[in-house]
């Protein structure tokens, strides 16, 4: 009996030990569960939604045009001195003086020789000067024929050229024929650039872009789109921080603008940056941009 007392003592004390560990177990994993339930919410990057303007574009390019030019033909013996050409001249300036006459600029202008070096335009005996009023350029575009209805003057334009890479360029659109070319179905379109600081050289290449059905709409960073198939989202957060995956239409995008046809109401609050750290029906911790 003795035996089998000692026995049923072990057993109960071994289930005694089970069940504490057990329950030590659980109590633990309660304990971390409520901590770490606790952790704040994520710091998430968020802005307003606000009108911005949009247009549809038009890009094509062409060749610099001075305002004004005029050649003048220069024979070397009829030269007082030496050559000595100054780089801007005003109207009525004398521009190179000869035994028998002095060439006289027209209007203001930068001075220049056609070529530096003979070739076919001047020869052993004769020099070509020139003179270019580039305070205003133009260049003449080939507009396709399918934007014909909706390209008129005074439409605004940027251009950039390839000597300053990062500077935009603002003008209009100064002319535009009446005739569409039945050759190359384009319509010719001439635009026009004040050149205040004289950057842009008379046949240098231009990269136009022709804005046209301006508007003012609604808008949201691009970074905070996220596409699936056809389908575009944002996460719009509510009053108590809670982040709503919600449907959007989406328009044009302009300068890393896009925007928002539907979905969305101007003072509305959505994630700008960094979606991957967002769950719908979370809450964040709201940084304003």
């Amino acid at each position: 009996m003795k035996r089998s007392y000692k026995i049923t003592i072990v057993i109960i004390i071994f289930f005694v030990v089970i069940a504490g560990i057990i329950v030590a177990r659980t109590m633990i994993g309660q304990h971390f569960q409520k901590k770490f339930s606790k952790r704040p919410p994520p710091g998430i990057i968020v802005t307003e939604v606000v009108k911005n303007q949009f247009s549809e574009k038009i890009e094509s390019y062409g060749t610099a045009i001075p305002r004004k030019t005029q050649s003048f033909r220069i024979k070397k013996n009829e030269l007082v001195s030496d050559l000595e050409l100054k780089e801007y001249v005003k109207k009525d300036d004398v521009i190179v003086k000869l035994k028998e006459r002095n060439i006289v600029a027209s209007f203001n202008g930068i001075v220049g020789k056609r070529g530096l070096s003979e070739d076919v335009l001047g020869s052993a005996n004769s020099i070509i000067i020139t003179l270019d009023d580039i305070s205003v350029i133009y260049c003449d575009l080939k507009i396709p024929e399918t934007f014909a209805g909706v390209i008129k003057k005074g439409l605004p334009i940027e251009a950039s050229f390839s000597a300053y890479k990062n500077k935009i360029y603002i003008g209009e659109v100064d002319g535009v024929s009446s005739r569409i070319n039945a050759e190359t179905r384009s319509i010719l379109t001439r635009i026009k650039i004040e050149n205040e600081n004289f950057e842009l050289v008379p046949g240098s290449l231009l990269e136009v872009t022709v804005n046209y059905n301006q508007r003012s709409s609604l808008s949201i960073p691009d970074t905070s789109i996220m596409l699936e198939g056809n389908k575009a989202y944002v996460y719009k957060i509510s009053k108590d921080n809670i982040a709503n995956r919600t449907e959007v239409i989406i328009g044009s995008r302009n300068n890393g603008k896009v925007e928002v046809l539907s979905g969305l109401i101007d003072g509305d609050i959505v994630v700008a940056e960094g979606l991957k750290k967002v769950r719908p029906r979370s809450k964040i911790k709201p940084i304003k941009k």
